[in-house]
C-alpha cells in the first residue's frame, strides 16, 4: 500500500478537506499556513476542488469553505451509518430513561446536521429530523461540540456578527457572547437551549469524543419547556451526558 509520502497531491487534497470539515471557510492563506503548503499548491488545489464540487470560494468573506459534493459525500457516509449505528441502542436507552426524544448530531461548518433521531412515544413532533441542519450556535448539540473545539477554531467558524444567524430572538449574536457561553458549558460538563431553536422547547446535549478526544458529535435530549422542572434538568443532562461518553468508549479507546 502506497505511504501518503508517495502521493503527495492525494495527501494535501485531503489533508485540504479534513482541514475545512472542521474549522469552517478559511482565506487560502490561512489554509497554507496552517497546512505548510506553498501558497501556489494551495490555490491550485482549491481550484480543482472547486471545479468538482468538494469547494466553495466565497468571494465576499474572502475565504474557502466544503462545497455541496463533500455534503454529499458525507451524507453517503452517514447512510452507510457507523456512527449512527453504534449511537442507535445508545439513544434508544436514553429516550427510555428520560422519556423524552433524543437525537444525535455532527458539526458541518457552522451549522449541526442530524444523523439519527429517537422520538419517545407521545412526544410531540421536532424539528430535528434525521437530514436537518440548524445554527450550531443555537442548538444544544451545537453547544456541546463547539465547547470542546479550540478557541481559534470557533474564532474561525464564527468571524464576525453575520454569522451568527437567528431564529427566534434568542441567543449568541457576537463572538463574545458565544465564547461565555461556551465557558459555561466546558464548566458545567453540558450544554442547553432553552428556546433558542423553536419557541417553547429546550435541548440539554453533551459531546462525543473520537479515540483523541476530538469532539465529533453531540447527543441531546429535547422536550416542552413545561415538561421538565428546572430542578430535573440537571439529571436528563447527566443522562445525556452518560450516554455520549458510553458512545465515545465504543468508538475507541483513547491513546
Amino acid at each position: 500500500m502506497a505511504r501518503s509520502s508517495e502521493v503527495p497531491a492525494a495527501d494535501a487534497t485531503l489533508r485540504v478537506l479534513r482541514h475545512l470539515s472542521r474549522t469552517g471557510p478559511v482565506p487560502a492563506a490561512s489554509l497554507a499556513q496552517a497546512l505548510d503548503l506553498p501558497r501556489s499548491t494551495t490555490y491550485h488545489l482549491l481550484a480543482v476542488l472547486a471545479e468538482h464540487g468538494f469547494v466553495v470560494h466565497l468571494p465576499e468573506e474572502r475565504r474557502y469553505g466544503l462545497g455541496v459534493s463533500a455534503f454529499e459525500l458525507g451524507s453517503a457516509y452517514s447512510r452507510q451509518a457507523p456512527l449512527a449505528r453504534v449511537a442507535r441502542p445508545i439513544l434508544a436507552r436514553l429516550v427510555d430513561h428520560v422519556g423524552q426524544s433524543a437525537h444525535l448530531a455532527v458539526l458541518h461548518g457552522r451549522e449541526v446536521l442530524y444523523v439519527l433521531e429517537e422520538r419517545a412515544p407521545g412526544r410531540p413532533p421536532l424539528v430535528t429530523d434525521v437530514g436537518v441542519r440548524l445554527p450550531a450556535h443555537l442548538t444544544a448539540s451545537g453547544r456541546a461540540i463547539l465547547a470542546d473545539l479550540p478557541s481559534a477554531q470557533v474564532r474561525a467558524l464564527f468571524p464576525g456578527r453575520d454569522a451568527f444567524v437567528d431564529r427566534t430572538g434568542v441567543g449568541p449574536r457576537r463572538l463574545s457572547e458565544l465564547r461565555t457561553l461556551l465557558t459555561e458549558v466546558r464548566a458545567r460538563g453540558w450544554a442547553r437551549e432553552d428556546g433558542d431553536v423553536t419557541p417553547g422547547f429546550a435541548s440539554v446535549a453533551a459531546a462525543v469524543h473520537d479515540h483523541t478526544g476530538f469532539p465529533i458529535a453531540g447527543i441531546a435530549v429535547t422536550f416542552p419547556q413545561d415538561d421538565v422542572d428546572e430542578d430535573d434538568v440537571g439529571r436528563v443532562a447527566g443522562t445525556a451526558r452518560r450516554a455520549a461518553d458510553d458512545l465515545s468508549r465504543r468508538l475507541g479507546p483513547r491513546p
